[in-house]
């Protein structure tokens, strides 16, 4: 409260200083000191600059053209600065003032609108010297009342309004006045009303594409009282030098259906605006987040090609969705690969991306376009997101520096190359990829156990549905199947001939005691060599009701067909993707354990150990182990990651 005391009183002293200080100058001189001022605030006020420019690039710049984008904001940022200087000048405006230097384009729309005897509403955007306008308005000849909103500086306020009265205008506040309001239009007088900014109890309509809160008053007033509109939108044409472009007369169209035709003809008046403000892109004010109560949102998933890292993005995305779905918000999801020229470009772009601030997304754009190739640079530069979620850390720089110049929120999953997790919206990281450092309590850092995934209920009855339908099973299944998820080879780490021998013996065991189908399915890494012992061993086995060797005869739904089937699931311990979904799934999950495992992989698989989450056996041991689970049915547990990751989600959405 004290701040905007002490902002109110500054406000008004400088208001005033400025009066008094263009009083003495050229208009010209001064309205090139509002384009200074216009530069000096571009320059200090990142945060509105950087919402700026994400409008401006999503609505009018052809082709997102960040180059384009960037010139339009400066030159909006000088108009703002001009408008400003201008306010000043209303203590000297007068008829002859407005003769000299407002032009009034179809001045006739006023006559014929006011012969409707209905009342006349001149209907605004936030755009041009809108302060200006009113003053126009009330000097037109004709009754003119503004119907004002209180600013949270009530001595600001009480100055404008002061200078506003003394210019004509006559005054009604939207807190107290709507029963004045009706009464001057059935009187048939007219209001100056905005149109955009509708905020919370606003009428979302499509706004430049994507869907945006409008006001709704004045429309309501037309569909109740029958009341002309017209379209008014100001653009300056040099220096003082000011053109009103009044549009025809808006009649409301009527169905029936009073929220259908509030919304319709909102609609029909948000296009109008835009035809304008696509032909004078610097006057609207840009500096609001325009979509901000849209009931549509667009995520984007950015993929380094890896299937691991793209289901863990779009574990968080189905999160999201669901989340927005409960607040009745619809998503769009793409999913774009992004590919860099070379390793050497991709290093120096996130060397560039750390040193970026948070609001200088938009200046880093040039740098990704050299850095990426061009079809992953046109996919990119063309979207308009409004979440940005990416898995690994080659993508981070990629994540922040998009987010960032279209305002969008940023999810990255994993540790960031290069750059800090602050600055991200949210940044998520198994807990093996710490280091063995806590980061739990920075607020937009979440720690999961394992990998993310899109395994849950509904994910394993899909999967199981649809690989029972799709001819790979071999006759009906038993009560029981054991499932078999085989990896392959990683840095450090491979499985050998003789140790697949070795599991396919105690696999065959385990199925023969507890009386079991086997569900196997190997990976795209899995050795030609160990590929040909299960083809050898399992091809003609009867137990075997499903065999993928995956480099040869995948199948989308397999995995999770095998997890939603399966009672057990025997995993080779390499992938932490695969045995965090397996876990997931709710089921035993035993792991046989092998040399050459990175230390990562370590510390994971003891974590999920000691939580019992799984089981990790040596290969001689599978058949006594599975047997003795099989008997005492130990409790299933599980982490509860999804559930830390959507509570984080509430808090970016």
């Amino acid at each position: 409260m004290k701040k905007n005391l002490i902002a109110d009183y500054l406000s008004c002293i400088l208001f005033k200083a400025s009066s008094f200080f263009t009083f003495f100058l050229p208009l010209k001189v001064s309205l090139f000191l509002g384009r200074r001022l216009g530069d000096l605030i571009y320059f200090f006020d990142a945060r509105h600059r950087a919402t700026a420019y994400a409008n401006i690039r999503k609505a009018v710049a052809i082709n997102n053209d960040f180059l384009l984008a960037s010139k339009i904001t400066r030159r909006a940022y000088q108009a703002f600065g001009q408008n400003l200087i201008e306010i000043s000048f209303i203590p000297r405006i007068n008829k002859k003032y407005l003769e000299k230097y407002i032009h009034i384009e179809n001045r006739h729309y006023i006559d014929e609108a006011f012969k409707r005897g209905k009342g006349v509403i001149f209907l605004v955007m936030h755009e041009g010297n809108w302060e200006l306008s009113n003053i126009i308005c009330a000097n037109l000849g004709f009754p003119f009342i503004l119907f004002v909103r209180d600013q949270g500086f009530p001595r600001l306020n009480a100055l404008l309004n002061s200078y506003r009265l003394k210019q004509g205008a006559r005054l009604i506040h939207k807190q107290t006045g709507l029963r004045q309001l009706i009464e001057v239009l059935k009187s048939n007088q007219s209001i100056g009303m905005t149109v955009d900014q509708g905020g919370k109890n606003g009428e979302v309509v499509k706004f430049f594409g994507k869907a945006a809160s409008m006001s709704t008053g004045a429309v309501k007033l037309a569909l109740k009282y029958d009341c002309s509109i017209i379209p008014v939108f100001y653009t300056r044409v040099k220096g003082p030098y000011t053109k009103v472009i009044l549009d025809q007369v808006y009649t409301v169209t009527k169905s029936g259906n009073d929220q259908k035709d509030l919304r319709d003809n909102l609609q029909r008046l948000a296009n109008i605006y835009e035809g304008y403000i696509q032909q004078y892109p610097h006057e609207y004010l840009w500096t609001y987040k325009i979509w901000k109560y849209g009931k549509e949102k667009e995520i984007v998933i950015l993929s380094d090609g890896k299937a691991g890292h793209l289901h863990q993005a779009e574990s968080v995305a189905k999160i999201i969705n669901r989340k927005l779905a409960e607040r009745g918000i619809k998503t769009i999801l793409s999913i774009y690969e992004v590919k860099f020229r070379s390793s050497l470009a991709r290093f120096i772009f996130s060397w560039m991306a750390d040193f970026s601030s948070r609001y200088q997304g938009h200046f880093c754009l040039r740098y990704l376009r050299h850095a990426l190739n061009l079809e992953s640079w046109k996919g990119l530069n063309n979207l308009k997101p409004d979440i940005i979620i990416s898995a690994g850390d080659k993508l981070s720089a990629v994540n922040y520096i998009l987010a960032k110049a279209n305002q969008a929120r940023s999810v990255v999953l994993m540790r960031p190359a290069y750059l800090s997790p602050k600055k991200f919206d949210l940044t998520i990281i198994p807990q093996h990829d710490t280091k063995g450092r806590s980061l739990a309590f920075k607020k937009n850092v979440v720690v999961t156990e394992g990998a993310l995934n899109l395994v849950d209920a509904d994910y394993l009855r899909e999967k199981s549905e649809r690989l029972q339908q799709s001819g790979f099973l071999k006759g009906p299944l038993l009560n029981s199947c054991i499932g078999v998820l085989i990896g392959g080879n990683s840095k450090g780490f491979s499985i050998s001939r003789q140790a697949i021998i070795d599991l396919v013996g105690k696999i065959k065991q385990s199925a023969e005691e507890l009386d079991a189908d086997i569900l196997l399915s190997t990976s795209r890494r899995t050795p030609v060599e160990v590929e040909q012992v299960v083809k050898n061993e399992f091809e003609v086995y009867p137990r075997c009701k499903l065999l993928i060797i995956a480099n040869k005869n995948n199948h989308s739904d397999a995995v999770g067909g095998i997890l939603g089937l399966s009672s057990i699931i025997i995993s080779s311990p390499e992938s932490i993707s695969m045995i965090s979904e397996a876990v997931m799934a709710e089921k035993y999950v035993v792991v046989f354990t092998a040399a050459g495992l990175s230390k990562k992989h370590q510390r994971f698989l003891k974590n999920y150990q000691d939580k019992k989450y799984i089981y990790l056996k040596q290969t001689e041991d599978l058949a006594s182990f599975i047997k003795e689970i099989w008997k005492n049915h130990p409790e299933v547990s599980f982490p509860d990651d999804n559930l830390k990751v959507s509570a984080a989600l509430d808090k970016i959405l």
